[in-house]
């Protein structure tokens, strides 16, 4: 039961995010009752039911490919999280998700000024495997400029996605701060 109700956490968050994060237009972000703040390229929310915080982006830029050649593919929502819950130290979460179910047993490879880091993949999500990690992570993340996620899907199409940390320190302050 606890599984069913952090998944319908999982995706009232992917939806209310992908909504604001897709939109081109400030007014519509605005829209949003969950936007609580944007830091450049980082959109932070709050959820009250339960209480969790988090800050999101979407690529700046994405290349997918099959055998080192570049295709069109169809993919869902791409989305960096780092989220927040009251209790936990500030100690922030990070998902990600690219769009697709990755193939079965892959890794997620994440570059962050040349210095890679892990998450390991069920579905259509991704996670490092520890707190730990989810730590060492999120402090190269705040130093870094760009981090980007290497991944596979389960019909074989590499994908490479770009995600920029202007605004991503700020962003996580907002979300930790809100859920503190």
């Amino acid at each position: 039961m606890e599984a069913v109700k952090d998944m319908n956490s999982v995706l009232v968050r992917l939806a209310l995010a992908a909504a604001v994060v897709a939109t081109t237009t400030p007014a519509l972000a605005q829209e949003s009752k969950n936007l609580v703040a944007t830091k450049t390229d980082w959109s932070v929310f709050t959820d009250d039911s339960p209480k969790e915080c988090w800050g999101v982006s979407s690529p700046k830029e994405s290349v997918n490919s099959r055998d080192g050649k570049p295709v069109s593919v169809r993919r869902g929502d791409i989305l960096l999280f780092v989220t927040f819950r009251p209790g936990s130290g500030g100690k922030g979460e990070i998902s990600f998700t690219g769009g697709y179910p990755f193939a079965t047993g892959s890794n997620v490879t994440v570059d962050i000024d040349g210095k890679s880091y892990e998450l390991f993949t069920e579905g259509e999500w991704a996670w490092p495997g520890s707190a730990e990690a989810d730590s060492d992570l999120l402090a190269a993340m705040k130093r870094g400029s760009n981090a980007t996620l290497k991944a596979a899907s389960g019909r074989g199409t590499e994908t490479k996605d770009t995600f920029s940390l202007r605004g991503f320190t700020a962003a996580m302050e907002e979300a930790e701060k809100r859920c503190k």
